[in-house]
């Protein structure tokens, strides 16, 4: 996987403005999906579905995350997104945003 990442100034206000250009297959998964998915699952062991995708275009400053586990039974959604902030709280550091989606099986 190939990744650009170039700075430059816009306009008089000196603004910086940084692009990550990352080539990858549908197929593959960054380091940073894979490390957030393991600590995911560490944290989760009972979760029955995790999703992580980079939507900065692989440069590891913006993740979606779909997990699906019996451990937000009986909680509302900001305790449960409370959860994997909680669980990610180091990876978040290095972030700039991130998206949570979170379910309970249905059996």
């Amino acid at each position: 996987m190939a990744a650009t990442i170039s700075a430059g100034i816009l306009g008089r206000g000196h603004r910086f403005l940084l692009l990550c250009h990352t080539r990858r297959t549908f197929a593959s998964q960054t380091d940073g999906e894979a490390r957030v998915v393991q600590v995911l699952k560490e944290k989760f062991p009972r979760a029955s579905a995790i999703k992580v995708v980079d939507i900065s275009g692989g440069c590891g400053a913006m993740y979606e995350i779909h997990i699906e586990s019996e451990e937000f039974k009986e909680k509302r959604t900001v305790q449960q997104h409370q959860m994997v902030n909680q669980a990610l709280s180091e990876e978040i550091k290095a972030m700039h945003g991130l998206r949570i989606f979170t379910s309970i099986p249905k059996h």
